[in-house]
């Protein structure tokens, strides 16, 4: 893991050092050389640690150890010297002319300090080569992490897991033997493959086996139950043909066994379960399993990924996805497992700190319990002293063994450096706190843990597929909105960060590492903060939750900050945005409601790339802010002063196509002189959103009507880039849409104000996917008139009445999600054969009464019904009742209502609202489940000391003291140690510091 992380951090620096040798920075040749040298050697030391890697080598012993201390060393003093002399270079471009001529001795001495600084860095990996090679030796890997590691890897599910601790599993096993035993006609008869999908040590093993032994399971004339764990296509099927007792040639190919395997089937009754399936094997092996049977075979496969478990069961198939157990159920098994028997009748203590952090997740409520045992609860250590020490116990305890194998295999698992470092920046954030994914992804971007937009969403996915992090809200396109962290991943996530000088734990006043690489404070820091002596002028990324104090906001000495979170801040001024101005390399802004009004001065942002405002009381933007080169997403709700003049710089600036800028989300206009001038120049909007609002010098919206109609115009190449348009409009601007004209394109569309009837704009949209309309009353014409959207996926409407009217057969053929938030619950009628491939409907209406006249078996791919969290206790029965009549069984979820409302500030676009509040979900075998959805992580820290990694440090003294007193010189203090958390603990409260 230590090896991996390491390898992608130098490869995401190395860029940056390269980057030095452009003509532009006007190094001396032989300075070149020397970077060229040191970038090929870090490289190369990438590449052998891949290969090593790829290689599975046991024998690497306490030396690479050893190397990767003093190798993350290294990358930490190239990247602390490179941004510190960009640093110095954007200086000298701000400063004055008279400045830059006072200073260019300084200048001059930055360039040669910098030079000795890479003379340095050079010896560094020499000298390790040379101590590698006197001290070689191949003893076994010290820490109970990598040994943990290196073991082989088995599914947390015990089994020999007694009936007796078997707790809140009889409603999903109910359900699942209810799809074992359906004989009906058509589909049903055929094979069906069901897939159980959920983190490690949810419980889906024991769910699959109560299955497999239930009397319903034994009736299969064949049966086999086989494990995938470690095993690949050709092993399962052997492993399968060898359960029926046939006979299996060693060297059999996958088609030859697929044959053999097909064969013996032919017509027989089966019932085969594969566990722990971690990779695509369906696609391999499916053709072993005749879809023809007219038997009602079945195939149950467990796993731990999503789109795993969704291949699998894509025909004719069933996903069942873990839910966690409720309160009940975990304080059932928790005691169970804490409590002998002896003390049944004793007054236990308090365990809900414990339950909180087992988050009711079978595996960590048996693990923890076994080890409260051990420790003599209930009349030993409370269960608060035990959370504050969690990750030491975590990382130590052999009774919490199985639970550490299981988070450090979710952990491994994940595909290259980037998703590990997007995980481990989960810690920035404070427990159960709801992150947005769209904020997170800008993050990660500015921190540089990925190159592009595209690699940010892949790793985002990525973690949700796995079930490493879980979604809160959706948004109407089935893209998560909101998201957190279960939690004992959440403690192993913090653990990981302190072994890997990610995050760094302070204890009472003792600093463990003296510099802040990233650092994140948590409500109830701030008194900590004021007395905190710690140098943070190489803090990367700053996050403030509540008040921060003074020392936190002492903005001059934070010179290499590229991310700045300022949002749920509670004592920033005005006054400290001008120091903040100063931030050259910042690339993430975000401030919060404290903030009133922008300096002209953040014209020196030239990095910037993203500018959060949407919480802050900022409604004049000045127009320096539109003119910053990198600037790609601003968001809040502002106007251009009336006193802004379009100057020939500002002209210059959009003439020559200088603007990036592709969200604007959003401004508010009356028309006149402001934005929608300029935004006929910004080339790269992809995202818009604007405010319609007549004033008294308010004469006609022709320049805004050319530039909203230049924004959505269909180019003949019929692009299919992403673009959006949000329309806020009252009465008085509703003429303005019957001003836009086909052709045009958008992928997204939002109009919010009365509408009497759909614009033909509208109707004529080509490409046109997500659509929102937000109304006091939706008429039956325009109603009418939405059916003749051909490429429409997801539509959402709101209002207080809904006209009735009828969803004709064939209306709608690609509409996959429809969602009604209405006051009045006057629904449509929905005729056979309309909404073919409706997946999700949501009915959002508190008044709503059982079935409202929906006939949900008429919508044949539907997959989940969302209701009003409000509605009476018989409609939810109802409705559920329904759904289990239903072929496909969908998913009815209780969502809150106020999460379906429209909110000004939401980083969504049009069908990006808000949708399924995950802690609100209640499916029909919801508090009886086994339950846990993708949930994760425990929360919350102790005083753990972190590792002692300082013994590692592979930086002999001559050379890191002789890098030191360079760095010092040039104005870098001494090297980082990539601490990102502190975690203070007072009086028995343990206050956060994330670095």
């Amino acid at each position: 893991m230590e090896a991996a992380l390491l390898s992608g951090f130098i490869k995401t620096i190395l860029p940056r050092l390269f980057s030095l040798v452009d003509g532009k920075y006007k190094l001396h040749k032989s300075l070149k050389s020397d970077i060229k040298s040191l970038e090929k050697e870090l490289r190369m030391i990438a590449v052998t640690i891949d290969e090593q890697i790829s290689l599975e080598r046991k024998d690497q012993g306490a030396v690479l150890s050893l190397s990767i201390d003093e190798l993350r060393e290294l990358a930490h003093h190239i990247e602390d010297c490179v941004d510190r002399f960009l640093y110095h270079v954007t200086w000298e471009q701000q400063a004055s002319l008279l400045r830059r001529t006072v200073q260019s001795p300084k200048t001059l001495l930055s360039r040669q300090r910098l030079a000795e600084a890479v003379q340095v860095l050079k010896k560094i990996p020499e000298e390790a080569h040379q101590r590698e090679k006197r001290y070689r030796v191949f003893a076994g890997l010290s820490s109970s992490t990598r040994h943990a590691e290196s073991s082989s890897f088995s599914s947390g599910s015990d089994p020999h897991t007694l009936k007796a601790d078997i707790v809140g599993i009889d409603g999903p096993r109910d359900e699942l033997v209810q799809l074992l035993a359906e004989e009906a006609e058509g589909l049903a008869k055929q094979l069906k493959v069901i897939s159980i999908v959920g983190i490690h040590g949810s419980g889906k093993t024991v769910l699959a086996r109560e299955v497999y032994e239930s009397d319903v399971g034994r009736q299969f004339s064949l049966r086999a139950w086989v494990s995938a764990t470690d095993r690949g296509p050709r092993e399962v099927l052997m492993e399968i043909l060898r359960n029926f007792g046939r006979p299996v040639v060693d060297n059999s190919s996958v088609d030859q066994l697929t044959v053999d395997l097909r064969k013996h089937l032919g017509e027989k009754r089966y019932f085969i379960v594969i566990d722990d399936m971690q990779t695509d094997q369906w696609s391999t092996i499916e053709a072993a399993f005749p879809e023809d049977n007219v038997v009602s075979s079945r195939v149950m496969v467990t796993t731990t990924i999503q789109s795993v478990a969704n291949a699998c069961s894509s025909s004719n198939g069933h996903v069942h996805k873990m839910k966690r157990l409720g309160d009940k159920q975990s304080e059932q098994l928790f005691n169970k497992k804490a409590c002998p028997m002896k003390y049944s009748g004793y007054t236990r203590p308090e365990s809900k700190e414990v339950l909180k952090k087992c988050d009711g997740q079978p595996l960590a409520l048996v693990t923890m319990g076994q080890f409260l045992r051990k420790n003599g609860w209930p009349t030993g250590p409370n269960c608060e002293d035990v959370c504050r020490d969690l990750r030491r116990h975590l990382e130590k305890d052999d009774t919490l063994e199985r639970m550490r194998r299981v988070l450090i295999h979710s952990f491994s698992s994940l595909p290259g450096h980037g998703p590990k470092a997007c995980l481990l920046y989960f810690g920035m954030f404070p427990s159960d706190h709801p992150i947005k994914r769209k904020r997170l992804m800008r993050r990660w971007l500015a921190e540089g843990f990925v190159e592009a937009q595209p690699s940010s969403s892949e790793n985002f996915n990525t973690l949700i597929d796995r079930n490493i992090i879980e979604p809160i809200s959706i948004c109407n396109d089935d893209q998560v909105k909101t998201c957190k962290t279960y939690g004992m991943m959440r403690e192993f996530i913090l653990l990981m960060s302190t072994s890997q000088d990610f995050i760094t734990l302070l204890s009472g006043n003792k600093v463990e590492r003296k510099y802040v690489r990233r650092l994140s404070l948590h409500h109830h820091s701030a008194t900590s903060g004021r007395s905190l002596d710690t140098d943070l002028s190489l803090v990367r990324s700053l996050m403030v939750f509540g008040e921060a104090g003074k020392t936190i906001l002492s903005f001059q000495k934070y010179q290499l900050l590229r991310v700045l979170d300022l949002e749920q801040c509670t004592d920033l001024e005005d006054d400290h945005l001008k120091d903040i101005c100063n931030l050259f390399l910042l690339k993430y802004l975000s401030l919060g409601e404290t903030a009133t009004s922008l300096p002209k001065e953040i014209e020196k942002l030239k990095l910037l790339e993203t500018l959060d405002l949407r919480r802050t009381k900022v409604k004049i933007l000045p127009i320096e802010v539109l003119l910053l080169p990198c600037l790609l997403h601003l968001f809040g709700k502002f106007q251009l002063s009336d006193k802004v003049k379009i100057t020939s710089e500002v002209q210059k600036f959009f003439l020559t196509e200088q603007s990036n800028l592709e969200t604007l989300a959003g401004f508010v206009t009356d028309g006149c002189q402001g934005f929608p001038q300029i935004m006929n120049y910004m080339m790269n909007l992809r995202k818009l959103k604007i405010w319609l609002e007549r004033s008294e010098r308010s004469t006609n919206f022709t320049d805004l009507v050319n530039a909203v109609q230049k924004f959505i115009h269909d180019d003949k190449e019929e692009s299919n880039d992403p673009r959006s348009l949000s329309l806020h409009f009252n009465d008085d601007t509703e003429n303005i849409l019957n001003s836009l004209k086909a052709p045009c394109y958008l992928r997204s569309l939002k109009l919010k104000g009365t509408l009497l009837e759909l614009p033909q704009f509208v109707i004529l949209m080509r490409g046109l996917r997500e659509l929102c309309l937000s109304s006091t009353k939706l008429t039956a014409g325009l109603l009418a008139a939405l059916a003749n959207l051909k490429d429409l996926q997801h539509l959402k409407l709101i209002a207080d009445v809904l006209e009735d009217f009828v969803i004709e057969d064939q209306a709608f053929p690609g509409l996959l999600h429809l969602c009604f938030v209405l006051e009045c619950a006057t629904l449509p009628t929905i005729e056979e054969g309309a909404l073919p491939y409706l997946i999700s409907l949501k009915l959002i209406c508190k008044d709503l009464v059982d079935l409202a006249d929906i006939e949900i078996n008429r919508l044949t791919c539907l997959k989940e019904v969302s209701l009003d969290h409000r509605v009476a206790p018989e409609t939810r029965e109802t409705w559920e009742k329904a759904a289990k009549e239903h072929p496909n069984r969908p998913k009815v979820l209780l969502v809150n209502a106020a999460d379906e409302s429209e909110s000004e500030a939401a980083d969504c676009s049009v069908a990006s609202a808000p949708a399924v509040s995950e802690a609100n979900e209640t499916s029909p075998t919801s508090e009886l489940a086994v339950q846990e959805d993708d949930i994760q992580i425990i929360v919350n820290q102790g005083p753990s000391a972190a590792p002692e990694k300082q013994k590692n440090c592979a930086v002999q003294p001559s050379s890191k003291d002789e890098l030191n007193s360079t760095f010092s010189n040039i104005g870098f203090p001494e090297v980082a140690h990539g601490l990102t958390e502190l975690s203070i603990a007072q009086n028995g409260n343990v206050s956060s510091y994330t670095y």
